[in-house]
């Protein structure tokens, strides 16, 4: 089945506007920012909880919203599966007559038992949802979903509530799932790992408005504008302007810096992923003279904050125990930026 999902749409809520406009084609969209970006708002225009002042909203070829013509569908004839933060199911009922009321007046226990064994709640049908875990809880919602048979599965920050391991565990779970799910699937989250693992495709938010679109490969890659790179994970964004068809100037780190990629008078930052610098012995082209400010060891890296002599802003490098140890006794380290490290960010951002 072939699916597409389009939302162009504005509202204006005291002190925020939402006004986002993007298209896909792919199985899985992730929405991608922090809070307040305005993500889950627009989960909730698709679904028909939340109406938009205006603009266009259109799935799998049918009309949802269309502020123009009048057309405003309500939830229950959206054909979408809503999957709350806290899932949201019944209380006062088992979890097989959870199951049972996605399927509006259809009765089929077959499909019911069916979907228990699918998600892994076989025997459980007869428990209230306080008898279950986070992890079993979800997966009941999402039995309840699949039961209505929807055109697309919207998932509203899905793991937020669940530990690590459980996070861990469900995210294959539901990965497992979309993969043979027939429909569309919207996914929101502040986890950049989350929707890197999930994926096709990446809507990044920033106050509102989507600031980059495009494939999981090419928001990652190359996120262009500040909020895209900092939401991707990039721990150094620091501001710059071009000085030369492939240089940039960055004035907080004190350096110019060659770039892969051609630069011109957009320019307005740069970001460098902490990983990807190296040590070095010598200085030369690309390399930063940095003091060693800090060091944060997590369970299989070395984090180490360190400040450029010829700058006012500070460096994150991201690097293995086995490298680090080489050089936990130095006060002071050359830093090496590979060219094809510089990501070239074009907006004013934040």
């Amino acid at each position: 089945m072939s699916m597409g999902l389009t939302v162009n749409i504005r509202k204006v809520l005291p002190g925020f506007t939402l006004e986002t406009a993007f298209s896909s084609e792919d199985k899985i969209l992730g929405l991608l920012g922090g809070s307040g970006s305005g993500k889950s708002m627009t989960l909730k225009c698709i679904a028909g909880l939340l109406r938009p002042d205006e603009g266009h909203i259109e799935l799998d070829g049918r009309v949802l919203f269309d502020s123009v013509s009048g057309i405003d569908l309500p939830p229950q004839q959206r054909k979408t599966g809503y999957l709350f933060q806290h899932y949201a199911l019944f209380p006062n009922m088992t979890v097989e007559r959870n199951i049972l009321c996605g399927m509006d007046r259809r009765s089929d226990r077959e499909t019911v038992r069916e979907l228990l064994e699918r998600f892994h709640l076989s025997g459980m049908g007869g428990r209230y949802p306080h008898e279950l875990s986070g992890g079993q809880q979800q997966r009941a919602a999402l039995a309840r979903i699949l039961a209505s048979q929807p055109q697309a599965i919207l998932l509203d920050e899905p793991f937020s509530a669940l530990d690590a391991y459980l996070r861990e565990e469900m995210q294959l779970t539901v990965a497992q799932m979309l993969q043979s799910y027939p429909g569309i699937a919207v996914i929101v989250s502040h986890d950049r790992d989350e929707i890197y693992r999930l994926c096709d495709s990446i809507a990044v938010y920033d106050n509102g408005r989507v600031v980059r679109m495009g494939s999981r490969g090419q928001v990652f890659d190359q996120p262009q504008t500040r909020a895209a790179a900092i939401l991707t994970g990039c721990r150094n964004v620091v501001a710059a302007h071009a000085c030369g068809p492939d240089t940039v100037q960055v004035d907080g780190w004190g350096t110019a810096l060659h770039t892969v990629g051609p630069t011109d008078v957009s320019v307005r930052a740069i970001g460098v992923r902490a990983h990807y610098l190296r040590p070095v012995d010598r200085a030369g082209e690309n390399t930063l003279d940095c003091r060693v400010d800090s060091v944060v060891e997590s369970p299989f890296e070395m984090i180490v904050y360190l400040h450029p002599l010829q700058g006012t802003e500070h460096v994150c490098w991201k690097v293995d125990k086995a490298t680090f140890a080489k050089y936990k006794a130095c006060t002071r380290i050359l830093l090496h930026v590979p060219q094809d490290a510089v990501l070239l960010l074009r907006d004013e951002g934040r």
